[in-house]
Order: C-alpha cells, then structure tokens, then sequence
C-alpha cells in the first residue's frame, strides 16, 4: 500500500521548465552563444539536477575555467532573481496533476524535491498557494537521491510504501537509489521507465487502490 508520495517540482507541478532554460540564457547571456546552447540542451535533458552543479560543468567542462564556490553561488543567485518573477505566475500551474494533488492531499503524505534551489522553491510554492498540500519541501544544492533519503529517514517511511513521480530520468535514478517505484510523468522518452507512465495525472489512482 502507498502512503507516501515524492513530487518533482517543474515538469510535475508547474510547467516551468522553460523558465528555467531563459534564465540559464539570460545569466550567461556574456559567454559563447553557442556553448551555452549546449548548456540549455543538457539542462532540458537532465532536469532534476542542481543549477550549481551545471554552473560548474558549464565554466569547468565547457569553456575549461576555472570557478569558485563564491562565483556559482552567485550565478545561483542571479538566476534565481530572473526567474522568480515569471515562477510565481499562476498560468504555470500544471491544472492535472495540482487537481489531483488538491483532491489527494489529506489521504497521503506528500513531499516535494526538487532540483531547484531549495528557499527559492518554497518561495514559489508559497506564491502559487500550493505550500500547504504538501508537508516539506526539499531542493539544491543538495543531490536529489540525499533529497529523497531524507525524507525517507526523518519520517520513517517505508520504500516499499513510497513512490516518486518525476519527469526526468535522474528523478528515475534518485528513486532507484532508494528503492522506491518511480512514475514518468510529462515526458514521453521516458515511457517503459520505472513503475508507470502517467499519459494523464489521474492514471495515478488505479495504481494507488
């Protein structure tokens, strides 16, 4: 029987994601065009991953400097501030999954992690009105596996009674390293991944009786 449930944020809750790859355009917007393309491909394809560990792989690996604690956090602060002011956007909310969640909410217990900076994350959600469906929240620069240990282990849940719903394969990795099932939402590639794949949110309760 499931009683717990791990949402991922953008993807799953509010379709941000795009917000997410302008931002990553507008803090780089000095550097090679081109290189940063490659960074907003790889962002678009490994959602579910820390801003500051793709700040680092884009000056380390891309351009081949070098760059400081300091300087991502502060890359991490500048995107946070471009991309607050269209996050809070109601029109971003996911109508499916947010009905279900507001229709759900009092049956399990239900948590977010995310890859998104984490006090930045619940501003949003406090924003959007979404905070109290949801009893924490959890987001970067923590790794999304240590996300979902934790909440594992503060709550003392069970894996065998949790499940994680994501739109990435690195929420499908997070979830495998805890051994708890994972459903593919709001991305196609991912279909034959994991436990389901949720062509509509309200799929999500035939697997739940």
């Amino acid at each position: 029987m499931i009683k717990n449930i791990i949402f991922d944020w953008d993807g799953v809750i509010l379709d941000s994601n795009s917000v997410k790859d302008r931002a990553f355009e507008y803090v780089l917007r000095h550097y090679d065009a081109g290189k940063v393309a490659e960074l907003v491909a790889y962002h678009q394809a490994n959602g579910g991953i820390s801003r500051f560990i793709k700040f680092r792989m884009f000056f380390e690996e891309m351009l081949g400097e070098t760059i400081s604690s300091e300087q991502v956090e502060d890359l991490s602060q500048q995107f946070s501030a471009y991309a607050l002011r269209e996050l809070v956007d109601p029109k971003l909310q996911i109508h499916e999954s947010i009905k279900w969640v507001k229709e759900n909410y009092k049956n399990y217990n239900f948590h977010v992690a995310s890859g998104s900076e984490e006090s930045e994350l619940k501003r949003v959600a406090e924003a959007q009105q979404l905070s109290s469906y949801f009893q924490s929240f959890h987001g970067s620069p923590t790794a999304k596996p240590i996300l979902v240990e934790d909440i594992l282990s503060s709550n003392d849940y069970l894996a065998s009674e949790t499940i994680l719903i994501g739109d990435s394969i690195n929420d499908y990795r997070a979830a495998e390293a805890n051994s708890v099932a994972f459903c593919a939402y709001n991305r196609s590639t991912l279909k034959g991944i994991g436990l389901i794949y949720l062509n509509k949110f309200s799929d999500l309760t035939k697997i739940l009786k």
